[in-house]
């Protein structure tokens, strides 16, 4: 009886130790993807965001229209809003703000002009700056892009 008793204890000990397994090892999370302009996405090979458990990331966002044509050229104030404003429609599909960003990556045709027109994003960021890189490049995906900006947002349950 004693030892029927230890099997039945070592058995129970089993199984509680794999329903706590099952708890820590939690099931993958399958990606969601989405596509602001899925023509123009579709043409150039990319998604512009996909959202992974609790973690999205969003593809750089440049100055265009609905057909892929760049706007507000020579404007890097009007591109850079026009930037934020295409975010915010990629964060609402997803439930988000402007507060779940956690990093931020702005590549620029011209640093000395983003550095005066910055003052914009204290309007996109009323409760603190994400993380982040700001880089001058020579060149992005069209020759009139004069900003592009990436997120990484962090959703909390």
């Amino acid at each position: 009886m004693l030892a029927l008793m230890c099997h039945s204890c070592e058995q129970k000990q089993q199984e509680e130790a794999k329903e706590i397994e099952k708890e820590v090892i939690a099931e993958p999370k399958k990606p969601e993807y989405f596509l602001l302009r899925p023509e123009v996405e579709k043409a150039y090979g990319y998604s512009h965001a996909v959202k992974i458990g609790n973690d999205i990331k969003i593809s750089g966002a440049v100055s265009m229209d609905g057909e892929g044509n760049p706007t507000a050229i020579g404007d890097l104030e009007q591109q850079m809003k026009n930037c934020y404003a295409d975010l915010e429609k990629i964060l609402n599909h997803f439930g988000c703000t402007f507060d779940d960003v956690v990093k931020e990556d702005i590549f620029t045709t011209d640093m000395a002009q983003m550095l005066e027109k910055s003052a914009y994003r204290a309007e996109i960021y009323k409760n603190g700056f994400p993380t982040g890189s700001w880089l001058e490049v020579k060149g992005l995906a069209l020759p009139e892009f004069m900003v592009e900006i990436e997120l990484e947002v962090h959703k909390s349950e």
